[in-house]
This record gives structure tokens, sequence and C-alpha cells, in this order.
């Protein structure tokens, strides 16, 4: 059955992370997604990582897309990329502020076109303004977003990273939601329109809520106490997590740790009372928790129905019967690397399901295919391919 987004062009000139794992998503929704890479060493993220074959996070963010080479360095490649756009429904980019009017795929170029095109720009920090210019990878966005910061050790003070390359995955969900928006509106209007998307500006509003509560009213003397504890809990051999935020799992709380003195304790009356007095609240916890196994106090606090999990490592996410029982992990081959395990797309559509139509391509695997369907013929592919055109 067809994708949700099925119908759908997409022209792909992304590269390494948050462009190209945006519009796989759109892929996994039955969008045609065709990446357009340079000559010889293609997206960098082909090879992240790994000198030789296929990055794994590449056999994942290249899935049910079609790669073909053009080399946008010459005017025959702007050409065949211009024929490419007038059967395209959307385009994407993240080229440095600049650079794609430089070399005529600017908005205005290619609307020209396609009138009713949706032009996605991705950059780091914005098209300008002062710091436009800069090269973004994510621990320059963690640092300027203020992520660093938020995770600096408690005892220190000194500012560490997520271990995630979490920038580039917060500005791909909100680039996937705002290019299907775009292409929502196009339907309902018949107008194509510019989307500009900065990695600085996805990461500051995801961080938001929660985090910049202090900020949230300028003008009010009630500030919130942020949570700054990391709610890791030792217990007699190993680690869990759990959370009360409401007075129903404070209570329950209360009565699955044995210390019901706690719920008369003038510090943890209310929630706010709670926040007010975390540290000791959390010691408290903790000391509590460190007499028992995991498996037993998560019997326990599932039995009150506290929130809580065990703190799994890598692999036994993998395994975990949740994980398992959900069919998240799947498993497929794949003709250049061999089997190769990943996650199915998240969300699942009744009528309209996603699935992993086809493994990443090889580098230009498919631009006989595309040029084709252009209508360009054999022997003008053979003549591109001797001027070093296309690949």
């Amino acid at each position: 059955m067809a994708g949700p987004l099925a119908g759908i062009r997409v022209i792909d000139v992304t590269h390494m992370l948050a462009g190209p794992m945006a519009t796989m998503m759109l892929a996994d929704q039955g969008a045609d997604v065709i990446k357009v890479e340079p000559p010889k060493v293609g997206d960098p993220g082909r090879a992240r990582g790994r000198p030789i074959g296929m990055a794994p996070g590449f056999a994942m963010l290249g899935r049910n897309k079609r790669s073909i080479v053009i080399d946008l360095k010459q005017r025959r490649g702007i050409e065949l990329m211009y024929r490419l756009i007038a059967t395209a429904d959307l385009f994407a980019q993240n080229f440095r502020p600049g650079t794609a009017e430089r070399i005529g795929l600017g908005e205005p170029d290619l609307r020209r076109i396609k009138p009713d095109l949706v032009y996605v720009s991705i950059s780091g920090f914005g098209e300008n303004g002062p710091l436009a210019h800069k090269r973004a990878y994510d621990p320059v966005i963690q640092a300027s977003a203020g992520v660093a910061s938020i995770q600096s050790d408690r005892r220190t003070g000194r500012p560490q990273m997520v271990r995630v390359i979490v920038s580039d995955k917060v500005t791909a969900l909100t680039a996937a939601q705002a290019m299907t928006a775009a292409l929502f509106a196009r339907q309902r209007t018949g107008e194509g329109q510019h989307v500009r998307l900065a990695m600085l500006d996805a990461v500051v509003s995801f961080l938001w809520p929660e985090e910049m509560d202090n900020y949230t009213y300028p003008d009010s003397e009630h500030f919130v106490q942020p949570n700054v504890r990391d709610l890791v809990y030792e217990t007699a051999d190993g680690y869990i997590t759990m959370a009360a935020v409401g007075d129903d799992e404070w209570r329950a709380t209360c009565r699955a740790l044995e210390h019901p003195e706690w719920l008369d304790d003038p510090r943890f009356r209310t929630q706010a009372d709670r926040i007010a007095n975390a540290d000791a609240r959390f010691d408290l916890t903790g000391q509590a928790l460190k007499t028992k196994t995991s498996a037993e106090w998560l019997a326990i606090l599932d039995r009150e129905q506290v929130p809580c999990a065990p703190i799994l490592k890598p692999a036994e996410v993998i395994a975990d019967a949740q994980v398992q029982h959900n069919g998240l992990i799947v498993e497929y081959q794949h003709p250049t690397v061999g089997r190769t395990r990943q996650t199915r797309p998240a969300a699942r559509f009744e009528r309209t399901p996603q699935e992993i139509r086809r493994p990443a391509p090889r580098l230009g695997q498919d631009t006989d295919e595309v040029l084709g369907e252009l209508g360009v013929s054999r022997e003008e592919i053979a003549s591109l391919r001797a001027a070093g055109v296309v690949g």
C-alpha cells in the first residue's frame, strides 16, 4: 500500500544528518525522494565513522530514497537540476547561506521553473545575522542554545554535551513537520512557499518548555526552581529511574518506599514544596532505593503505579520485551552491506502505512533511471557521464 505522501516528489540536496533525516521521514511516508549527491564521495554522511562501505547511520537515513550524482559546479549539472525541479513538489537544501543562490539554486531561481514549489532551507544559525557565516555542527549548536550549560556537572559546574547528536535530530523532526505542513498548505491554496529553519531556532524552541521556565515571565518575582537532577537512582545491584510529579504519585512513592512520615514533612507537602526542596527529596529517595535490588524496587513501584523504569544499555533496548512486542526493530538484507538492523518508521498509519520499501542506495545507483524519467536519452547520459556532469 502507498504511504500518506505517495505521489509527492522531493529533490534533496541536503547532507550529513539534519536534512537527510527529515527527508528520510518523508520517504518513509511514501514520497519519491531523489537524493542528489556530488561526484566521487557523495554525501559525507555515507562514510561517517567508517573508512569503507556504508556508514550504519546512512543505511537508515538513505533508505527509501533514490541516489543520483550530478556535479552542481558545472552549468550542465545545474541545467539538469532545473529539469528535475520542474517535476518536483519540494526542494530541500542545507548549503551554507548564500551558496544555493551563488550556484543558481536559490529560491527565486527555482520559483521561476516551478511556481508552486515548496523550497526548504536549513541553516545553522539563520540565513543572515552576526553568526550566519559560522559552520554549525551539533556541539556548536548545543553550546550556543544552552544545552551544554543545562547539562552542567552539579559538583564542578563544568558544562557537558548531550552524548547524542541532539541538535541535528531536533532540527530534522522540526523540518519534517514544517515540510508536510507546507505541502498541506499548498494542497489547499495551490501556492508554494519558502520554509526557513535554523538549527539554533529549533533547539532553543525545543528547550523552552521546562528548561527556560525562569525566563518565561520576565516581570514575575516568582521563579520556578529548575529540576537539575538527572533522576538516576542507584539500587543494591544497578540503576533505575523513577519520578513522582502529582500529589497522588508522591503519596504512592511514600507508600512504596515505606516512608509515610514524608507525607507530613513540610518540605514535601505540595508540588511547589517538593520542587523547592528537590535536593533533599532526591537524597532521601536515593538512600531508600539502595536497600533493594532493581527488580525488587521496580515490582514494588509498579504495584503502586509510580512511574519507573530500569536503565537499559543499548543492547538491552533491542531485547526489551516492549520493544519486541511493538515490532520496532526490523532486519533486512542490504545488497551492499548485508544483514541490516534498524527501527521501522515510528508512526503507524492505519490506512496508508509506512514501510521500508528499498534500502539506502549506492552512490549514483539511480542516476540513469531518474534521468531516463526526465526524457534524457542514453546517448546524452553517456555524454554527460563522460564530461563528469553525472555519475
